[in-house]
């Protein structure tokens, strides 16, 4: 069983939902990167999603968008990345991590040496945004050779047919985008949100996440009731992009505590 089936199937013993944060990789720095990726878990986070810099991140707000040009400009790219995941990895042996990024620079390095650095920094899953199911057979078949999950984003817009081709190729979890529109954008009609999960969750067992627009532990809360995990990433960007130093650390620790239980 993998880490992210683990953490699912313990939480649900629980009755809990998995709280997941978003950072990307690099910004504000490396060092801060790692005392963040620390401090969430002690916060609460059953799972870590970072983000890969990356130069057009499409799916992602104007928040995230300068999280990547802020990792870039401190020279953090794919393999940065990678060292970093590996750095917390020789604390943290338990908490999954999975890597959020876009097809580009996977490309750029090349197909096995981003598998290699997969397997060597010990990932548990991957998001790419921009491999559609069509052109991911090769490559979610090479992930679990080395027991890596490929995630899949669901969108509102995506059709029964497409939803039961993406189960076909998924595994971890699915990653439901609460709206039509990038990561940050407000206005989550929640009733909406709540069909389209249980419309998923009569097509597949596997856990279903939601993100892209949960800001607030109130919000998360409503979210929490009818889906597995909930995603927070623009709101903590936020407080990386507008925090001192010193205030950096305990102003997550507080955002992620404060998500962690309202779920």
């Amino acid at each position: 069983m993998s880490r992210i089936e683990q953490v699912f199937k313990d939480l649900k013993k629980q009755n809990k939902k998995a709280l997941i944060p978003f950072i990307t990789a690099g910004d504000p720095s490396v060092d801060l990167t790692l005392k963040i990726l620390h401090q969430m878990v002690k916060s609460g986070a059953d799972m870590i999603e970072i983000g890969i810099p990356f130069s057009d991140p499409m799916a992602d707000g104007p928040v995230i968008q300068r999280a990547s040009e802020r990792a870039l400009a401190n020279n953090v790219g794919i393999k940065k990345t990678f060292e970093i995941v590996k750095d917390f990895r020789s604390t943290n042996k338990t908490t999954p991590i999975i890597l959020m990024g876009y097809a580009n620079p996977i490309e750029a390095i090349g197909l096995d040496q981003f598998l290699t650095l997969c397997k060597d920094s010990d990932i548990d899953g991957v998001i790419t945004v921009d491999y559609p199911p069509e052109e991911s057979e090769n490559y979610v078949k090479k992930l679990k050779e080395i027991n890596v999950d490929a995630i899949f984003l669901l969108a509102p817009t995506t059709e029964k047919q497409r939803i039961e081709k993406i189960i076909k190729q998924a595994s971890g979890f699915l990653y439901y985008v609460s709206l039509k529109g990038v990561t940050g954008a407000q206005n989550i009609d929640i009733d909406q949100v709540k069909g389209r999960v249980h419309e998923i969750k009569e097509l597949t067992n596997l856990p279903v996440a939601v993100g892209f627009g949960v800001r607030d532990p109130e919000t998360a809360k409503k979210v929490a009731e009818f889906s597995d995990a909930v995603v927070i990433g623009s709101r903590i960007i936020q407080e990386v992009e507008s925090s001192s130093e010193d205030n950096l650390i305990p102003n997550i620790a507080s955002i992620v505590e404060s998500i962690k239980e309202a779920i």
